[in-house]
């Protein structure tokens, strides 16, 4: 794309802020953005409904979020350098127009019968503007708060996983309002597009970027450096790839992911499975709130965590996510239906991890590569989100129904899943261990850096 095709408005040139202004205004403008698409995670809450309405199996029923995630890998990766050249703000445009337009699109699938609108509609309409909403304002964040980098993404990127604490009651509202068959949930889609136009639009006119060599107030850059596996260095995009510790990053990346959305995608009907054959079954109402607590753990771990990585290291947060989630997913296959609580509160932990897993993986890109292309590196490191959007609702749904298959009811569904989760979290732990600083011969001689930022948008966008 030529600069020339960007609207005016959206040039990276028009959104530099004026002297002043304060950095503290972009967590906002990025929540706006993270906030909708963060829908996403509240998928569940339309399942069984589809299911019923449409007779769809479980499996089927997950295509469109399946999609949804491949396609934010994708185009995350494809679109990296894209968002780093034209700003956030094209980039934000750019989300709520694909986000939005899924929703109607699945409005018109799900009122006409045919479930493959819904398909391309929310899966790869709607997750294109997840995947360009979602790495909008990390690289503009990190720049703002190069002091502390891990909270400020955390802020932002808590709003994804929040986004289905706003979005499951919501949407069992609107469904419960307009009904549950297709007519019903062809109303939900359009009201919940419309309103996410409105929401996003907020986002698009708040945001700025920095001035060149701007820097908070006191802050050094030679003091972050001296922290361990901080880079000394610049590295881009191109060269990330050729070093073992991307690779490294896209196996935690994936394995911690996987074992999250494993959970997160199957929620609502897992609790309610794990629960039926016990004194204390659960409701459909429950399993819809057990959905929103478990957005309210996601979203407060990618903050929560993010921000003690500031402190810890990256390392070692990740050292705490895969290996206390390992012990989480034990505990849940070895007891997890002799008690209501234990099964709720490992639930919760495990999607801390992953929500903080999300919020604290640009603050390790930004430690290892430096500051360069780290939106660029960025997006196509959430390939590995896509492929552990597969994975994770692929291995839990696909073992169910093979257990349900074979008479099997209750815990027995999913014990064999959370045994493969548990193997992928000490493959993702052992991956973690073998992060080292990335070799100088990897880096970006300056003078290359400032030829590169002055490219020709042909140039730029080569991968």
């Amino acid at each position: 794309m030529s600069p020339r095709l960007v609207p005016d408005i959206l040039d990276r040139s028009r959104t530099v802020a004026p002297p002043g202004w304060s950095r503290w205004l972009v967590p906002p403008a990025a929540l706006s953005i993270h906030l909708a698409i963060g829908q996403a995670y509240a998928w569940s809450v339309f399942k069984p409904p589809l299911e019923s309405s449409m007779e769809l199996s479980g499996t089927a029923s997950a295509l469109p979020f399946q999609l949804a995630i491949v396609m934010l890998g994708l185009s995350a990766a494809f679109g990296g350098t894209l968002v780093e050249r034209n700003g956030p703000r094209w980039a934000m445009s750019v989300s709520a127009l694909c986000f939005s337009s899924g929703f109607l699109i699945s409005a018109l699938g799900a009122g006409t019968g045919q479930y493959w609108l819904v398909v391309l509609g929310y899966g790869f309409v709607g997750g294109i503007g997840l995947g360009i909403g979602y790495i909008s304002p990390v690289s503009t964040l990190i720049k703002w708060f190069p002091d502390r980098p891990g909270m400020a993404t955390g802020i932002a990127i808590m709003g994804f996983g929040g986004g289905a604490l706003i979005a499951s009651p919501w949407s069992t509202e609107l469904l419960s309002a307009f009904g549950t068959d297709t007519s019903g949930i062809a109303q939900t889609f359009l009201v919940m597009g419309l309103v996410y136009a409105v929401f996003m639009t907020m986002g698009v006119l708040l945001v700025r970027v920095p001035a060149d060599g701007w820097r908070p107030e006191g802050w050094e850059p030679a003091a972050e450096a001296a922290r361990p596996l901080v880079t000394t260095g610049q590295v881009s995009a191109r060269n990330a790839l050729r070093t073992p510790q991307f690779w490294c990053l896209w196996v935690i990346l994936c394995t911690n992911v996987t074992a999250g959305i494993g959970i997160l995608e199957k929620a609502a009907p897992m609790i309610t499975d794990f629960f039926s054959g016990t004194g204390t079954s659960v409701t459909v109402t429950a399993a819809a709130g057990f959905v929103g607590l478990l957005s309210l753990a996601n979203m407060l771990g990618r903050i929560v965590w993010s921000s003690t990585s500031d402190l810890v290291g990256r390392k070692n947060i990740y050292r705490l996510y895969l290996g206390a989630g390992t012990l989480m997913y034990l505990a849940i296959a070895l007891m997890g239906d002799s008690s209501k609580p234990l099964f709720i509160i490992c639930a919760a932990v495990i999607l801390s991890f992953y929500g903080g897993g999300f919020a604290t993986v640009p603050a390790y890109l930004k430690d290892l590569f430096g500051t360069f292309q780290v939106g660029a590196i960025h997006g196509r490191l959430l390939t590995a989100w896509s492929t552990a959007g597969v994975l994770g609702p692929l291995i839990v749904n696909a073992i169910a129904d093979a257990q349900e298959s074979a008479g099997h009811s209750g815990p027995d569904l999913y014990t064999t899943s959370f045994y493969v989760m548990i193997s992928l979290l000490v493959i993702g732990f052992v991956a973690n261990e073998l992060v080292r600083p990335v070799d100088p011969r990897h880096h970006e001689p300056e003078p290359a850096q400032e030829a590169r930022r002055s490219s020709t948008p042909a140039e730029e966008a080569s991968p």
